[in-house]
């Protein structure tokens, strides 16, 4: 192995910042960053002010949900669970003083803030107190929860209309779990109607209100790609923007309604595109081999607020002049005594599945290797499965790189950003043909020259974890070593387990648990843990509400029961206070501690 240019507590200390929004006014912005070490809500005067810390340990230590400013900038609402379990609870927090009040207390449900009404007398709110997630309104201080829909499916959204007589969201009443359409519910409950439906199986969701009250800036996917468009009410025609084949999302609607941000996702690189709404003219920011995301709108329509990365520079907020589209950073990244240039790019790759599909991948190489076949590799399985690797800073990457691994971030069938199709290739096919896809990838590293076949592992999480854990029983010649963290073993149990909303993803997914019972279980790990091979660590946070760990458990007690040895044929580690992974940066670095030390003992 090389020498470590790069120590791994000084990469994971860098700080990151999360959910920028910008206030009502235009003139504030507010952000969680880490910069102190730990997690705090802070808020910059802008064009160009300092940043000032106004929670005092009191906002989430790991992140799931974003926050709302008051229609009047006084108060900021978050939602805060304990110790990872997503049962989150709305706090108030005043922007001045940084005194936070408990809003609501709903310990067994999660409780998700949307928006305040135009008149900041009541937050529209998402939550499943009363089983499936709904729409709510509460008052601004917390009281008179009001259900506002009652739909069988979880809906989405919750946007009020400039006027605050109604709120938009999306929500399905099609047998097609797939699908899902644009509605408007009245502020007061009484009345719900459909507004779109593009397609069949489409989904169509709203994005933003523009300030006449009468259009939608949405995004729908029925062209077999995320797509923008500008819904009229009246009519209800759309108007399309972006480019046909290419997938873009809007985002946000300028305060004079004349311009909207969108982000257009292609190679596994996001831009940020500025359309003018009545021309359809767009202007494109952000550089193209990375990540600009998070745009939005500010001081009277003369500023974007957005956030930029590359694989080779940290995470950053920025300003952009609408004029001049001069950029100027808000939270440059200071990388201390980090070498940066032992940072290395990642590529944008293809190559071919077992039955020709072609695999969008990014690859990480270490500098200078060479074509004897000695390097170790890591083959990276992402989340959702409705997710994507970007070539985006990712400072586990660089760890691995700069210890002399070989990484290749596969985004297997079930991915996102490459269209709807692809999206949709592996519905009723978890652990089949995107588990063919992780197998030819180590193919594909094999092909390099540069690979040592005997020395490559398989890490995900989530998603990720349940691959990882179906890739060792399934393809078990394949790997030395497997991390399995927040993984799926039992999909029935899972099923048995989730919440009404998770439950409706699996199907979504995974069609319906008896009907499809046989395909359930082959596609469950934990049946076949006899054919495990590769030495195993599984880790897992004991709170964790959307792949639990007993899911770990089980296998880990499957493991034992057949004969396999902790510490020789696998390592098991649980985290206490932690859920579906954490943002916080002491778990980060002690997760991938525990993953660097064991690869390095193991490969």
């Amino acid at each position: 192995m090389p020498a470590h240019r790069i120590r791994l507590a000084d990469i994971m200390h860098l700080p990151s910042v999360y959910f920028p929004t910008v206030s009502n006014n235009g003139n504030r912005l507010a952000f969680y960053w880490d910069i102190s070490g730990s997690m705090e809500l802070y808020v910059i005067d802008l064009p160009d002010g300092a940043p000032q810390q106004i929670s005092k340990g009191n906002v989430p230590k790991s992140l799931r949900a974003g926050f709302i400013w008051s229609q009047d900038d006084t108060r900021i609402v978050f939602a805060k669970d304990v110790g990872g379990n997503e049962q989150h609870d709305l706090y108030s927090m005043d922007v001045k003083s940084g005194a936070v009040l408990q809003l609501t207390h709903t310990p067994n449900a999660q409780d998700y803030p949307v928006e305040f009404s135009p008149d900041d007398a009541w937050i529209s709110m998402l939550s499943n107190r009363d089983g499936q997630l709904s729409l709510y309104k509460i008052r601004s201080d917390g009281s008179q929860p009001v259900r506002l829909t009652e739909f069988a499916n979880p809906v989405s959204g919750g946007l009020w209309s400039p006027d605050g007589t109604q709120l938009a969201l999306s929500a399905n009443e099609s047998k097609d779990l797939r699908n899902s359409d644009i509605y408007v519910v009245s502020a007061d409950g009484d009345s719900c109607r459909r507004l779109l439906r593009v397609n069949e199986g489409s989904q169509d969701r709203p994005v933003a209100w523009l300030p006449d009250g009468k259009r939608l800036a949405m995004t729908s996917d029925a062209s077999g790609v995320n797509r923008p468009g500008i819904l009229d009410l009246e009519s209800g025609v759309a108007t399309w923007l972006g480019i046909e084949g290419v997938d873009e999302s809007a985002v946000s609607v300028s305060e004079s309604g004349n311009q909207l941000a969108t982000l257009r996702n292609q190679d596994a690189a996001i831009s940020v595109v500025i359309y003018d709404v009545d021309r359809g003219t767009e202007t494109i920011m952000g550089a193209q081999t990375g990540l600009a995301i998070w745009p939005a709108f500010a001081l009277n329509d003369t500023l974007l607020v957005m956030a930029k990365a590359s694989a080779t520079r940290h995470r950053e907020l920025l300003t952009v002049d609408l004029a001049t589209l001069q950029e100027h950073a808000l939270t440059p990244v200071n990388y201390g005594s980090i070498d940066t240039t032992a940072f290395v790019g990642s590529k944008h790759i293809r190559y071919n599945s077992s039955d020709g599909l072609s695999i969008p991948a990014v690859l990480s190489t270490p500098d200078h290797l060479h074509q004897d076949g000695k390097a170790p590799a890591v083959v990276m399985v992402h989340g959702g499965p409705t997710g994507q690797f970007f070539r985006g800073f990712d400072p586990f990457v660089q760890i691995l790189v700069d210890r002399g691994y070989v990484v290749l971030q596969p985004n297997v069938r079930g991915s996102t950003g490459y269209g709807v199709e692809f999206r949709d290739m592996n519905l009723n096919d978890w652990g089949g043909g995107d588990l063919e896809d992780v197998a030819a990838g180590v193919e594909y590293l094999k092909s390099l020259g540069t690979v040592d076949p005997g020395r490559i592992a398989v890490f995900g999480g989530s998603y990720g974890g349940y691959m990882t854990f179906m890739a060792v029983v399934k393809k078990p010649d394949l790997w030395k070593a497997g991390i399995a963290w927040i993984g799926i073993t039992d999909l029935h149990r899972l099923y048995e387990k989730s919440m009404e909303h998770f439950k409706y993803y699996l199907r979504t997914l995974m069609g319906d648990p008896v009907e499809n019972a046989d395909l359930w279980r082959d596609r469950s790990a934990i049946h076949f843990v006899d054919r495990v091979t590769a030495k195993l660590l599984i880790l897992h946070g004991v709170n964790d509400p959307r792949c639990p760990v007993e899911q770990s458990r089980i296998f880990r007690d499957r493991m034992i029961e057949l004969g396999y040895k902790e510490g020789a044929d696998f390592e098991y580690i649980e985290f206490a206070d932690v859920g579906h992974a954490s943002s916080d940066i002491g778990q980060k670095t002690e997760t991938y501690q525990l993953i660097i030390d064991f690869l390095e003992r193991t490969m």
